[in-house]
């Protein structure tokens, strides 16, 4: 609570009113009070900021994308059994990594043109690896092929394309909601990523 005098100022020195003094100095009071306390503020502020600074830890950059796994670890084939959400890699026929995967919309039947929602079914390869994917880190399917072209060009429609693996899915999430690709988290699909070289051959069943 504000004085209306400053400590140790005379009351009895009548040429000045207590009512003139209690009219100014509640408003030099106050002024001086807020510039105090703006100052206390600023330094608290820097002060924290800068031991905040000098505390923090310097976290190295990792590397990324994440670095291809050696020769011997890589895996030489992909199963994905779409009913089942389940995707499996392969290496010498042994499956050494099976995961949860979510599909789009419309996942039953085999793709057929653009907009369907469906993922494609039968035997295709991976063409490309992509960094810089909107859901982390992706792999592209090599949808269409010749006959899935040639299906969708007989019927005067656009048969679709970049059919991916990716990432995206939030942990514990287990709906549908892709466009027709293969979603993992992120955590899974960079352990994919590691394992998985272009021209690896993937196997899309039913």
């Amino acid at each position: 609570m504000f004085e209306s005098q400053a400590p140790g100022a005379s009351r009895s020195i009548p040429t000045i009113p207590r009512s003139a003094v209690a009219r100014r100095r509640p408003a030099r009071s106050l002024r001086a009070v807020a510039r105090a306390s703006a100052f206390v503020f600023l330094f608290a502020f820097v002060g924290v900021s800068a031991q905040s600074a000098q505390s923090a830890p310097t976290q190295a950059k990792p590397d990324w994308p994440p670095a291809l796994a050696s020769a011997a670890e890589r895996v030489d084939e992909i199963h994905v059994f779409k009913q089942q959400r389940r995707m499996e890699l392969l290496r010498d026929g042994k499956i050494v990594r099976s995961y949860r995967i979510l599909l789009g919309d419309a996942p039953v039947g085999h793709k057929r043109q653009q907009g369907d929602e469906r993922t494609p079914e039968g035997r295709y390869s991976i063409t490309f690896r992509n960094d810089k994917s909107r859901f982390h880190l992706s792999l592209r399917v090599s949808y269409p092929n010749e006959a899935d072209r040639a299906q969708a060009e007989a019927r005067g429609v656009d048969p679709g394309g970049d059919i991916m693996i990716h990432g995206g899915t939030p942990p514990g999430y287990d709906r549908d909601w892709t466009d027709g690709c293969i979603a993992l988290t992120n955590a899974q699909i960079e352990e994919v990523w590691r394992l998985v070289p272009v021209g690896t051959p993937i196997l899309i069943e039913p």
